[in-house]
């Protein structure tokens, strides 16, 4: 049977996403955002401005997976590729680093920094792979409960969940014991059947609003945030809520990731080179993530390159525009390489493999959990 081809258009917003994930962590690692009771620059409000647009990727990628995964089946042996690949960045690049000389976590921390190498998932060593793998593991069972409600059950289920989990918290000026601020299972649960939700249900073709939807959640984030800067420092009660605009299950936030998800549902990319690029790139753009986030380099990659591209240190927006664009497309660029790479060796293994007991038994549960899906 032939493999059905996922929408290039999808897969350009996954590109996307993750290229907002780079530029995130950018301005976090140069301190371009601005600071209670540290001054305003102008740096640090264009670094506002931008994260403001750049904050709704999590929640992207997370509403693709449940607006393109509740129409697909669960399959073992993706899950089984997916935590080879987790695998693959935590083990091989503490070990080229120590080969080149460079100090790695498990040399300071001992058994600890090897465990966090060895068991990815369970230490949290990147933390948005531990959710969105333990997601993908539940998948079954939300599909399952998405397709036997009805749109009003499922309705009542998810705003009932929204409320809970994002809807309160974002008008609330003291923060809950619960909350994580989106950097957790439960959340992404949310986020993944709100995408089913508009999988199953929403309109085929969104209308322009949807850009206008984007645009309107993040601009509102943004004010949000330098009022509180201005406000927090007057009133000290009011400093957990300037914080709440960088949180993923800030209520615009999500409210953004579903404008941009609609925007690029009306973006038509014709079938050929330009359609199997988009694919070809986006099947390789959490690896991109895998790269830089990685314990060994996540601390260290801004002040390498910027050793090499601003030596001076020079400061002003045009040398910050300067190294935003030069970090983010390196980065970027050299995570696609690497788990392009990645995927060959990949499909060497299972060339060679394919035929034994273990990969026998993975198809085997694909066509299982595939037939129970119909």
């Amino acid at each position: 049977m032939e493999k059905k081809k996922r929408m290039a258009n999808y897969e350009l917003l996954r590109l996307l996403a993750m290229v907002m994930v780079v530029v995130m962590h950018f301005l976090s690692r140069s301190e371009s955002l601005p600071v209670l009771g540290e001054p305003l620059s102008f740096v640090r409000v264009w670094g506002a401005l931008i994260e403001a647009f750049c904050l709704v990727a999590v929640n992207t990628y997370l509403l693709l997976s449940g607006y393109l995964g509740v129409k697909n089946s669960f399959k073992p042996g993706k899950a089984a590729a997916l935590l080879c690949q987790i695998w693959f960045y935590a083990l091989l690049i503490p070990l080229v680093l120590a080969l080149l000389g460079i100090p790695v976590r498990a040399s300071r921390l001992g058994i600890y920094g090897l465990v966090q190498y060895l068991f990815p998932i369970e230490t949290e060593h990147y933390w948005f792979a531990t959710s969105y793998f333990m997601l993908y593991l539940l998948t079954p069972m939300l599909n399952k409960a998405v397709k036997d409600m009805t749109r009003r059950q499922l309705g009542i289920v998810l705003a009932g969940l929204l409320i809970l989990f994002s809807g309160i918290k974002s008008v609330s000026p003291v923060g809950f014991a619960f909350d994580r601020y989106g950097y957790d299972l439960p959340w992404f649960i949310c986020v993944y059947l709100t995408g089913a939700y508009l999988g199953l249900y929403g309109k085929e073709r969104a209308s322009k609003r949807g850009w206008l939807l984007y645009a309107g959640s993040c601009l509102l984030g943004f004010g949000v945030n330098l009022a509180m800067w201005f406000l927090a420092g007057k009133w000290d009660s009011l400093s957990y809520y300037f914080t709440v605009p960088y949180h993923y299950n800030f209520f615009p936030c999500l409210a953004g990731a579903v404008g941009l998800l609609y925007g690029f549902s009306e973006i038509s990319i014709k079938e050929g080179t330009a359609a199997k690029a988009v694919r070809k790139l986006g099947s390789l753009s959490f690896g991109v993530y895998l790269f830089h986030e990685h314990i060994d380099l996540r601390e260290r990659w801004y002040g390498w390159l910027r050793e090499r591209i601003n030596p001076m240190g020079r400061e002003g927006i045009l040398f910050f525009l300067w190294e935003l664009f030069f970090c983010t497309a390196l980065l970027f660029a050299a995570g696609i390489l690497i788990d392009w790479i990645r995927s060959r060796l990949f499909e060497m293994v299972k060339a060679m493999l394919g035929n034994t007991k273990l990969f026998r038994k993975l198809r085997e549960l694909d066509e299982c959990f595939g037939k129970a899906g119909k």
